[in-house]
């Protein structure tokens, strides 16, 4: 039997998946299926778009529920370690300078599951994450980035 992946992400990631589902099952499937009610009453469906595309929607959700079951059933939360608090890891958040005199950034650390780039959290799947956890304040690391390495110094890990 094929192991399945697990997904790591916060309690808070987790909620939002069950949040989705729930919104998936309860309310979005019901106007899926009002929808497809509707398009097979304008006659026949061998060039009916509407219907087409109602079917291609409700394939898309049921996809998608799918998706979230998996990943919950196979979700691992992501303990803070507070053992090493100035230790960048998973559930954390990093800031970094970029050397020699460029700016901050931060990032929280989180399972591939609830990244964001644009909200500046990050896979720890990424080439980014895995450079980082690990490493400590004060610690100089090589980060690659689509433009190139980028060489940055941990400040501060919360």
């Amino acid at each position: 039997m094929v192991e399945e992946k697990k997904h790591y992400m916060t309690a808070e990631g987790k909620e939002k998946l069950e949040k989705e589902l729930d919104y998936l099952k309860v309310e979005r499937r019901k106007e899926v299926v009002e929808r497809i009610k509707v398009a097979r009453s304008f006659g026949d469906l061998s060039e009916n778009s509407e219907y087409d595309a109602a079917k291609d929607e409700q394939a898309f959700v049921e996809s998608r529920i799918q998706q979230l079951e998996q990943m919950i059933r196979n979700s691992v939360i992501i303990e803070e370690d507070a053992s090493n608090p100035d230790v960048v890891g998973i559930g954390k958040s990093v800031t970094f300078q970029e050397l020699p005199d460029g700016d901050m950034e931060t990032y929280k650390i989180v399972g591939s599951a609830e990244s964001d780039p644009f909200e500046g959290k990050i896979s720890n799947d990424s080439p980014m994450a895995k450079s980082l956890i690990g490493r400590s304040i004060g610690e100089e690391v090589t980060v690659p980035t689509p433009g190139g390495d980028l060489l940055v110094k941990i400040v501060e890990v919360n």
